[in-house]
């Protein structure tokens, strides 16, 4: 039986072959989970297109053209480095989406704005605007990354599933 990460990945994969649609993500706090849960997916070569593991300030900024400013003034973990992050990466990829994740996964770098589990996931289509939600996760590291993982394979998938 495969885990829940693989089947969504899977069910994402069919919906991007059927919208003729390749993938790309930026992805900082799961450190490349959802890259792993993807290519865990015989064939997902036709829809995936890659993947940027930018966990420093410096990665998102020479990787993704994440402005310095941007990280400054409102951190890494935000909407608008979140948003960036997706742009970035459609930018930077032959894809016709992106999904881009940071947050803090703990079990240090949380503050009273910004507590261990906050999480903020965005999504662009090229051509369009991007969209960003905040989440707030509970539990140790480990949990924190794979709920953010299921998370954001859910949330791209129902994004796709509104698309015809």
């Amino acid at each position: 039986m495969h885990d829940p990460s693989y089947l969504l990945a899977e069910a994402l994969g069919t919906r991007l072959r059927t919208l003729n649609l390749c993938l790309a993500l930026a992805e900082s706090c799961t450190g490349g989970g959802i890259a792993k849960a993807i290519t865990d997916v015989p064939g997902s070569s036709g829809w995936f297109d890659r993947g940027f593991v930018t966990y420093s300030n410096d990665a998102k900024i020479d990787m993704l053209g994440v402005k310095p400013e941007t990280l400054a003034t409102v951190g890494a973990v935000s909407e608008e480095t979140a948003l960036a992050m997706a742009a970035g990466a459609l930018t930077h990829s032959n894809a016709d989406v992106a999904l881009a994740v940071t947050g803090i996964a703990g079990p240090d770098g949380g503050t009273p704005v910004k507590p261990v589990g906050t999480v903020f996931v965005a999504w662009q289509i090229r051509g369009a605007i991007g969209v960003c939600l905040k989440k707030q996760f509970s539990g140790d590291r480990q949990s924190i990354r794979q709920q953010v993982t299921l998370f954001c394979l859910q949330q791209l998938l129902h994004v796709l599933e509104t698309l015809h």
